[in-house]
């Protein structure tokens, strides 16, 4: 892989170039796996999506998952033709085909099908949904890491949730690549992104987290991302460090911030080290963050222990 500082970076494995892709029931080399291109997640970005990890063997989070990804095919009354439990043999099956036990991202996109041509409307869709799942081994890339992402406030803000809700994993993420490359235009390495009332929401690929006086803000959750590591963070620095909050706050308050840092399925706790060219704290990663680092990982692994 390339090697950008971003949210989405990892540190990879040789092993992930001969990855076998689970393809509706196949598995198939990932230099084969293709859809076709009347496929309603090609065409219009059809269908909703889950990022999961693999650690002892043992799906993180497996249920909050499964609740996110069946909720999101229901709003958008996409049949997904499988039950919840095989769904999950698919997944881990996909897993033992390319002996992964440990370590693995995985990431399962679901589609409402091929359609008979490319247009909108759903009733041209042929047959069952698309499936396909890809497991590769993806190290966190900020796990112990002393510098830390450079923010970028985009233009493009969030949307309301009767626009685009950001709840729903959905394959169409046009508006948050588009802040992501008005940040790399910037220099930075990630978009932060504010609500509709000019409050700071969330980044364009994560959740974004300050920290004031040991005190532990992040947003409202009403114009951001439904993240399960958001939720497990939030929970995790109440229980072990201090007070956890969920309000509105301003990008001054973010520029004066100790500590910064953004959460993801596949990085955990990444740090963030400036925002507009303002540095946070002392401009590298902050002992909160790295302490709710520690503890996020520790839950991890004990979340996922025999």
């Amino acid at each position: 892989m390339q090697d950008y500082t971003s949210a989405q970076g990892y540190i990879g494995d040789k092993k992930n170039d001969d990855v076998l892709v689970y393809l509706n029931g196949d598995f198939v080399h990932r230099d084969q796996a293709s859809v076709s291109v009347f496929d309603s997640g090609f065409v219009l970005g059809d269908g909703v999506w889950e990022g999961l990890r693999l650690v002892n063997n043992r799906l993180l989070s497996l249920d909050l998952h499964m609740d996110r990804l069946f909720e999101g095919a229901k709003a958008i009354s996409l049949d997904i033709g499988m039950t919840r439990q095989e769904v999950v043999e698919a997944i881990l099956a996909t897993c033992a085909r390319n002996g992964l036990t440990d370590g693995a991202h995985i990431r399962l996109m679901i589609s409402r099908g091929r359609k008979a041509t490319p247009n909108q409307d759903p009733r041209f869709t042929l047959g069952k949904a698309t499936i396909v799942i890809i497991a590769e081994l993806k190290r966190p890339k900020f796990e112990a890491s002393e510098t830390g992402l450079r923010l970028f406030t985009s233009t493009y803000r969030c949307s309301t949730p009767d626009v685009f809700d950001l709840r729903l994993n959905s394959h169409s993420r046009l508006n948050l690549i588009q802040a992501l490359i008005q940040a790399i235009a910037a220099g930075a390495d990630e978009a932060l992104m504010l609500d509709p009332l000019g409050f700071v929401a969330s980044c364009n690929s994560t959740n974004f987290f300050i920290v004031r006086k040991g005190e532990l803000w992040t947003s409202t959750g009403k114009y951001n991302f439904n993240g399960i590591t958001r939720g497990h963070v939030i929970d995790l620095y109440g229980e072990h460090m201090g007070p956890s909050r969920q309000l509105d706050f301003t990008l001054a308050q973010a520029y004066s911030a100790d500590e910064a840092f953004v959460t993801g399925t596949l990085g955990g706790v990444s740090p963030v080290t400036q925002i507009d060219g303002h540095a946070i704290g002392d401009g590298k990663t902050g002992p909160l963050t790295r302490q709710i680092t520690k503890i996020y990982w520790d839950y991890v692994k004990q979340s996922c222990a025999d």
